[in-house]
Parts: C-alpha cells; structure tokens; sequence
C-alpha cells in the first residue's frame, strides 16, 4: 500500500513538474510585449483616476489583469482542440447574446451594447469576437470533405451574417467592421481563392470611396446620421470643431503637445490636456491621447511597436502551425489585435473617422481584456504545440 501511495505520489509531482515546465516554454516575446502594453495602460488609467477622484476603474482593470494573465497560462497548458470541439455552442452563445442585447442589453453614449447577467455587465459584441474566432477554426474543417471549397466559404459568409446585422442594429459599426476584418482573414488562412481576394478587393475599395462620396452630398440611407457626421467631422474637423470633431482635435492636441518625450505622469491642470478635462473618453477610446501626452513621441513609438511585435509573433506562430484550426486561430487573434490597434490609433491621431472602438490591452474594459487574454492564451498552446511537433521531428530525424 505504501508503494502504489509513493508511486502515485511520484506520479503526481511528474505532472505538476510537467506543467511547469510548460509553462515556463511559453513564448518570452509574446508575454513580454503584452504584459508592458498592459502596464502602460494601468499608468495612464491612474493618472486618469486622479481627475475623476475614482479609483474604481483602475481597480477592476488592475483585478481583470492579473485573472487575465493566469487565465493566459493557464489556456496555454490546454490542447486547442479540446476548446474547438463545441463550436456548435460558442456560436449559439454569440447569436443568442447579442439578441439579449437588442431586447434586454443596457444603454450608454446611444448604443445599447452591453447586458448584465448575475450582477456582471458584459459587452457581447466583444465576446463575439474571440467565440467566431473559434467556431469557424472548426466549422471549416468539419465542412472538408463534405461539401466544395466555395460552397463552404458561400455557406460561411452566410453564418456571419446574423452576428453582423446584430451588431449593427445595436449600433456599432466599428465592431461591425472589425467582426468583418477577421473573417477575411480567416477565409484566407483557410485558403480562399486568390482571385475571390481580389474581385471583394476591387470592389471594396471604390466602395469606400462611394460612402464618403455619398456622406458628402447627404444621401446615405444605410447609415446613420450620427456615422454621417463622423465622416464629415474627418473630412472637414474645422467645421465641427465644437461637436462631432472635438474628441479627434483634442487628442490630437494632446499627442502633439508630448513632444519628444511627454509631460510625464503627473496631473497638472494649468500644463495638460488631461488634466483641465478636454480628452473626452480618454480611459477607453482615446487612450493612445494620454499615451501621447504623458510620454511623448518616444512613448507612441514605443506602444506601436509593442503591439506590432505582438501581433506579428501572433501570424509568425500561426504559419508554423501544422493544424488548419491552429493557424485559423492564431491569424485571427492576430488579426485582431493589430487591425483594431491601429484603428483605435488612426482614430486618435485624425487619420481614421471615429469608431468608437478600444485599444487592445490598454483602453479600460474588462470583457475586451480577458477576451483578449483568452485568445493569447490559446495562442501560446498552439505555440507550445508548434515547439513539441518540432522537437518530435528532430528526434525522428
């Protein structure tokens, strides 16, 4: 009795062993480069939290972090495909949630996104995001075999119409845009025709063009007239300098006025833009302003290089992956990450229309962020995956 006690004792500490060592294997850059985003973030909501006198939101995005980066490690220890496999659900979850948003869901700013379950309020459109990630990582591989490549991908495009229009209703046309950026992407890891890449291509971009056209002279039917003002407020932010432009020339006031290298951290309401009040929103959509402002030039630059370096490990890991799901689920998260970074900074610095929407593992929001961590979580499993199938193949060899 002793023996088969020791034994499994033994066997026990092989596991946890195991495990650590895992752990420690995750990738060094993804973790690094995410983690200071993070923590750049929690110093500008500080300072932040000093004007409003609250500390309420630096406390629940600090809290968020910390569950967030365990549950990045622990994810990292779970095969992809034990998560894949009930993709059914997650896109049941995802339909049915932004349909209690549309019936039930709460209002803020004149949309109605978010929804309170069991005293927790989420925003499911973030949601939407990371669960259509997953279920399309599955649903084309389960569609191998039995049906023609473009009829999956017709069959696909069918699917994301549902979360898309719902999406839009509520409204939110950045998240709308987003949710649409992925799936591209997804259907090209997937391996879409290269020729149906190029016919939505050339017919996107004098799209684009047309919309702007159409915001110009007053006719656009399939957009409201709060989203036809921000296009105008981006072509012309002089003549709405007082409304729909405010936000964008004050961020870009407060970018510009960092210099080289920024006012620092401290609040003071005679010397920064934060601090008399003028940055609207400046803990969620604006928040690369207070980047700007607190640490210069240097600081922006050393931001994008940080989510570039991580959404770029992101695609690096998803074309090593041997497993299409893997790849799916990297180039999306990756897509993700960088895609909406870069709108989120393109808004702040005037070079996009205001979208309203947050910067990655920066703004404040607790359901984008531990989304966002659940998603690298993953990620690093498929990189550990990724290392193992290498290091099986060198000893094959």
């Amino acid at each position: 009795m002793r023996m088969v006690t020791k034994e499994m004792k033994n066997e026990e500490f092989s596991s946890i062993s195991g495990k650590i060592k895992r752990i420690a294997g995750i990738d060094p850059v993804l973790t690094v480069s995410v983690v200071l985003l993070n923590l750049m973030g929690l110093i500008s909501i500080r300072s932040i939290t000093e004007i409003s006198g609250s500390s309420g939101i630096l406390v629940k995005q600090a809290a968020g972090s910390v569950i967030g980066i365990i549950l990045m490690i622990v994810l990292s220890l779970v095969d992809t495909e034990k998560i894949t496999k009930y993709w059914k659900i997650f896109y049941a979850v995802t339909v049915i949630s932004l349909l209690a948003v549309l019936f039930f869901g709460s209002s803020g700013g004149g949309a109605r996104r978010w929804i309170t379950v069991a005293g927790l309020t989420f925003q499911p459109s973030e949601l939407a995001k990371i669960l259509l990630i997953l279920f399309y990582s599955e649903y084309i591989i389960e569609m191998e075999g039995k049906f023609a490549r473009p009829l999956i991908f017709v069959f696909s495009t069918l699917l994301i119409l549902p979360p898309f229009f719902m999406i839009l209703k509520e409204p939110d046309l950045s998240t709308g845009i987003m949710i649409s950026l992925i799936f591209c992407v997804i259907l090209f890891t997937a391996g879409i025709d290269r020729r149906i890449v190029a016919g939505v291509t050339a017919a996107a971009i004098p799209a684009a063009f047309i919309i702007v056209y159409l915001s110009l002279v007053g006719d656009m039917p399939f957009l409201g007239d709060y989203q036809r003002q921000r296009i105008l407020a981006w072509l012309h932010p002089e003549d709405y300098a007082t409304s729909t432009a405010y936000q964008t020339m004050n961020s870009m006031t407060a970018i510009g006025s960092g210099k080289l290298i920024g006012k620092g951290f401290h609040v003071d309401e005679s010397s920064t833009l934060l601090g008399t009040g003028f940055i609207s929103e400046s803990q969620t959509d604006f928040i690369f302003a207070v980047i700007g402002e607190q640490l210069g030039f240097l600081g922006c630059c050393i931001m994008i290089l940080l989510i570039t370096t991580t959404a770029v490990r992101c695609y690096m890991i998803a074309s090593k992956a041997v497993f299409m799901r893997d790849r799916i689920i990297a180039a999306g998260i990756a897509s993700w990450i960088g895609f909406q970074s870069y709108i989120n900074i393109g808004v702040a610095t005037g070079l996009l229309p205001n979208t309203g929407i947050p910067l990655p593992f920066v703004s404040y929001g607790l359901t984008s962020l531990l989304c966002l961590y659940f998603g690298l979580g993953l990620v690093q499993s498929i990189y550990l995956k990724n290392n193992r199938e290498t290091a099986s193949e060198q000893t094959m060899n």
